[in-house]
């Protein structure tokens, strides 16, 4: 459906038309679960302060508070500028500058998560691949961007909020998560690239041996790099669209300094209480306390930098500003011009009377000056002859129009929209980076999240969990430790197509586990230490993994990844998307669950493990 709300009239009915996405829909469901009375009270509040040691509303403090500190740093412009180096250092050299990328982005993917690389790593190949002279397609770059991305992610709970759910549903202190999933990850990452590379994306033309990229022009090699933060940064400039952005990056160095290092404390300092906290025996402090005060401080920064500079900022938005109006202006008089009669014979006098009268002479190859009444004689007709018409989208006629519609506009009456209007450009103007990064956070997962919870509790209270932990036990029974991996690992993977996002996903198969530890528990019974870490560490697996799928709505990530990719002129329809990720997430999933099994069988026992209450 459209997302504008279409109102249609039929009679003495109004037809109303509601947008049913990804993102609303499981709000539009607890809407109507709560109106029926399927669902009540007790759902709402354990979806959304929690139970059985699920906090939601610490998660999704986390993940937003820790997500301005990671895509601040973004802003900065050093994951771009980063990226540029690792261009440079791969040089022309395909394979090499594959290998490079794809461990960059790893590496960046670990530290600060999948959702800053999709915002600023998928632009950059777009834009790559568009400097480029001969590569067909930008397939085999994003699609292995987007898939490392999310491998990558599982390796540290701060890194992917389904791993901050499965954490704090059983417990795991954040550096025996780590721990713990590294190892799978890290073969899965080394395996899976030469299959990228040479059965996946063998073609030539996707991923050729050399590389043959265009160069700036000289002239903008000597310009200073454009700030994408600043509103109209850049327009009205002789520069190479999107190349530029590539060839030449934007970085403010104590901008990214001062991110990264609240990132890095903030990471560090979260591990510790983590630790010692749960060592303690005790209930792991909220990490919220940790993160909230360090995105507070990152913002306070990127609000101090921003007034420090307003000076600056405010005159390249201005100019750019002032840049972009005359050339929409000079476009309209043009189109006006070739429409109208008039204008148009105007048109053609100005450019006859750009053009010089020649005479060509077969005997001569010189031009055959104008006769004295043409050049006029000194009166009044021959001044009249020389003057030049001027054309109806010169520089001065685009001068008055700009002038009349800004006096137009400051003669109008203000109102609520025009006083807000302005506001914001004040803002986007004065505080460049801190308005940017307010404005790509992912607001909008707050909502999508807190339905999520409390549709799997609505299930918990109505039996239909415990239902399913029934049947994971059975499938336990059958299948011991390799069925507990594989069935977590495949669950995971599939499901995250199908109940709202790997976020859901998790959501439910926590409780599902948990649900199987108390029948377990009320039938004398317990699972062993294999069988419940292997399940536990396969869901880990599985949930991350399963954003890179069949579904571009297995994750908010790839939602925001082909948004991206689609402004960027490069489309990715879902049959694509499931035709090209269906050998990956089966390597990455076969090779991450083969190697979760043989660490498993070294690390764990037979032992049973207990419930902690």
């Amino acid at each position: 459906m459209p997302h504008d709300q279409k109102v249609r009239l039929r009679g003495h009915w109004v037809k109303l038309h509601l947008s049913i996405s990804t993102i609303t829909a499981p709000v539009y469901a607890c809407l109507f679960l709560l109106a029926i009375l399927a669902i009540g009270r007790t759902e709402v509040y354990d979806g959304t302060i929690g139970s059985d040691n699920i906090e939601p509303y610490d998660v999704m403090i986390f993940f937003i508070t820790l997500a301005y500190i990671a895509i601040s740093i973004d802003a900065s412009g050093l994951l771009r500028f980063l990226a540029f180096k690792v261009l440079q250092k791969g040089g022309a050299k395909g394979h090499r500058l594959f290998l490079y990328l794809y461990c960059f982005f790893f590496t960046l993917g670990t530290a600060i998560g999948n959702d800053p690389i999709v915002l600023s790593g998928t632009a950059f190949l777009a834009y790559m691949i568009r400097a480029s002279s001969n590569i067909e397609s930008a397939r085999a770059w994003v699609f292995s961007q987007f898939a490392i991305a999310n491998i990558s992610s599982a390796i540290l709970v701060s890194s992917n909020p389904t791993n901050l759910v499965l954490a704090g549903a059983f417990q795991i202190k954040f550096i025996d998560y780590t721990a713990n999933i590294i190892v799978p990850v890290l073969f899965t990452a080394a395996l899976l690239f030469p299959c990228l590379l040479y059965l996946v994306f063998r073609n030539e033309k996707l991923v050729p041996h050399v590389i043959d990229m265009h160069t700036l022009p000289d002239g903008e090699k000597e310009m200073d790099a454009v700030n994408p933060n600043i509103p109209h940064a850049g327009a009205g400039e002789d520069r190479s669209p999107g190349i530029g952005e590539i060839l030449n990056p934007y970085l403010d160095r104590r901008h990214a300094s001062i991110s990264v290092g609240i990132m890095a404390a903030t990471l560090i300092t979260v591990l510790v209480i983590n630790a010692v906290t749960a060592g303690g025996g005790g209930h792991p402090t909220p990490v919220m306390y940790v993160t909230a005060p360090a995105a507070v401080l990152c913002f306070c920064a990127d609000l101090f930098f921003g007034w420090r500079h307003r000076h600056t900022t405010r005159a390249i938005a201005e100019k750019g500003r002032a840049a972009e109006e005359r050339a929409a202006i000079e476009q309209e008089l043009r189109e006006s011009a070739s429409s109208s009669p008039l204008s148009a014979a105007t048109t053609a006098n100005a450019a006859a009377a750009d053009t010089p009268t020649t005479t060509l002479d077969h005997s001569s190859s010189e031009t055959t000056p104008p006769s004295a009444d043409a050049r006029g004689d000194g009166t009044g007709a021959g001044t009249m002859s020389e003057k030049k018409p001027s054309l109806p989208w010169d520089a001065d006629a685009v001068t008055r129009e700009l002038e009349r519609r800004r006096k137009q506009e400051a003669e109008q009456p203000k109102t609520l929209v025009s006083l807000a209007r302005n506001a914001y450009t004040w803002w986007r103007e004065t505080f460049p980076a801190a308005s940017i990064v307010m404005s790509r956070l992912p607001f909008e997962l707050v909502p999508f999240a807190f339905a999520m919870f409390i549709l799997v509790q609505g299930l918990v209270t109505r039996g239909w969990v415990p239902v399913f932990a029934y049947g994971w036990d059975a499938w336990i029974k059958r299948t011991g430790v390799v069925g507990a991996i594989g069935g977590m690992g495949f669950l995971g993977v599939v499901l995250s197509n199908f109940t709202g996002t790997n976020i859901g996903t998790t959501i439910l198969l926590c409780r599902i586990m948990q649900s199987w530890q108390q029948i377990l528990a009320s039938g004398g019974r317990a699972a062993t230490d294999r069988s419940f870490w292997g399940a536990v560490y396969g869901m880990a697996l599985g949930v991350n993994y399963g954003a890179f799928s069949s579904a571009l709505c297995a994750s908010l990530a790839g939602l925001l990844w082909r948004d991206i990719l689609l402004s960027k002129g490069v489309v990715v329809r879902r049959l694509e998307f499931l035709r090209v990720n269906a050998p990956i997430i089966a390597i990455a999933t076969a090779v991450g669950c083969a190697v979760l099994v043989g660490e498993i069988y070294i690390m764990r026992t037979e032992a049973p493990f207990v419930l902690l209450s």
